[in-house]
């Protein structure tokens, strides 16, 4: 066992050793312990430096617009390729023909189709305005119907009070007649009387019987006229009914044939629109037969080839790329970030085969990097299990290079909120998420 007191100390014993000297005083281990505690000062200071959380995606490069994309052409008619008018590579114009084909369904088939369904048509349209003016002619008679039945009311209406007036008349004869019979009887009777008292003379009796006679006569011959004078009356009446039923009948003639008339104008119409259906249809399926360019762009593929080929509705023909497009990027993001993904947001983005050095929680420290802003997010799942963020370059930084090519890869980094270094290597090892947060300007408040 060793011999340690208070009177025997091992420090005294090795300090008179040459080497433990020698060692103790050599000068690395204050510098060994000088450069510990700055690099532990340093790495402290730095865990407090701020970090940008971001959402890292990968997708490509595409167009802004939709009608700026690659698209395919297709024939909206069936027929059979006569003559092809491009070729893979050219650069074609808006309009510029790319194909013609020829018709194959027989009842297209007719050079003339398009004149005759002309000719046609103009040969209703002309129907159509016959019976128009027939139309306008049936009106002009029935109105001339009316007006005729008025007048020969308004004379059967005279015709009634003169025969009133007439029975009238005759009336008052009649009544003057029998008054007459009733003095001539009186002055008879008289006459008799006196002749018998011897008073008057035979020949004035006569006389007197002579003119009763006659005015009994006249009464006979004043109800005849009476009579006669209703049965005109009636007549007249009778008149009226006649020519009311007689020009009814006359206008209801003419109205049907009006309307046999109108009936056949809208048929007419009915069948002059109908054929200007078939000849704008044709007109419009003569140019069709012609396959032309929808925009100015590049023929990227011809995905349909030879002479005399037939062809369906729907075909593709060629694949055009436009001349002219707004560069964008689109990206895909998992479905936990996308609460935190917002239209307007800052992304940084870095193309294939561009030369990139990025730090993605210093993007002002990165080269190579373009700025980008957040102008679509979709909400709706895509196929891969992610969702489709589309970017526009941002107006305030470096424009994008040219050189990048439609459907070449790229990388984006959405820059979220700022951290210490710490914090984000905490979060990191316990698998959270990055901050949620707001933007400025879009948070809302709910209104009872």
């Amino acid at each position: 066992m060793l011999n340690i007191s208070n009177n025997n100390k091992i420090n005294e014993n090795i300090e008179k050793y040459s080497t433990y000297k020698n060692l103790s005083e050599r000068p690395h281990y204050k510098i060994l312990n000088k450069i510990i505690i700055r690099v532990s000062l340093l790495a402290l200071v730095f865990l407090f430096l701020p970090w940008t959380q971001n959402i890292s995606g990968t997708g490509a490069v595409t167009t802004l617009k939709p009608d700026q994309r690659p698209q395919t052409i297709h024939t909206a008619i069936a027929g059979r390729i006569e003559k092809w008018y491009v070729k893979e590579g050219d650069f074609v114009k808006k309009g510029d023909t790319i194909l013609f084909i020829s018709e194959t369904k027989e009842e297209y088939l007719d050079p003339n189709l398009v004149q005759n369904t002309e000719s046609q048509l103009k040969a209703k349209e002309m129907a159509q305005q016959s019976y128009g003016g027939k139309v306008t002619t049936l009106s002009s008679q029935i109105v001339a119907i009316q007006n005729e039945r008025n007048l020969k009311l308004e004379q059967a209406r005279n015709k009634i009070r003169q025969s009133i007036l007439k029975v009238k008349s005759d009336s008052m004869d009649l009544i003057a007649v029998k008054t007459q019979v009733r003095i001539a009887n009186t002055q008879f009777n008289r006459s008799s009387t006196l002749e018998k008292e011897g008073l008057k003379a035979v020949v004035d009796v006569e006389e007197k019987r002579l003119k009763l006679q006659d005015v009994e006569a006249k009464i006979i011959t004043q109800e005849n006229k009476l009579l006669t004078s209703k049965n005109e009356l009636i007549n007249a009446k009778v008149e009226i009914n006649r020519i009311i039923a007689e020009y009814n009948e006359k206008e209801q003639k003419a109205r049907s044939d009006q309307y046999t008339a109108l009936s056949n104008q809208f048929d007419t119409e009915a069948q002059v629109n109908k054929l200007k259906n078939q000849y704008s249809n044709y007109k419009i399926r003569n140019g069709m037969y012609y396959i032309k360019a929808p925009q100015s762009g590049y023929v990227n593929r011809a995905l349909q080839s030879g002479i005399g080929e037939t062809i369906k509705e729907g075909t593709q023909i060629v694949s055009i790329m436009p001349s002219k497009y707004d560069i964008a990027v689109e990206t895909y993001v998992n479905p936990t970030d996308l609460p935190l993904i917002h239209k307007g947001e800052k992304v940084r983005i870095w193309f294939d085969g561009w030369p990139t050095i990025v730090f993605s929680g210093w993007p002002n420290m990165s080269y190579g990097t373009f700025g980008g802003k957040i102008v679509a997010v979709e909400n709706f799942i895509s196929s891969n299990g992610k969702f489709r963020v589309l970017i526009a370059p941002d107006e305030s930084e470096e424009a994008w290079p040219k050189q990048v090519s439609i459907g070449s890869g790229a990388q984006t980094l959405a820059l979220l909120d700022n951290v210490p270094i710490w914090f984000e290597i905490w979060r990191t090892l316990n698998g959270f998420p990055p901050n949620y947060y707001q933007p400025k300007g879009e948070t809302t408040t709910e209104k009872k």
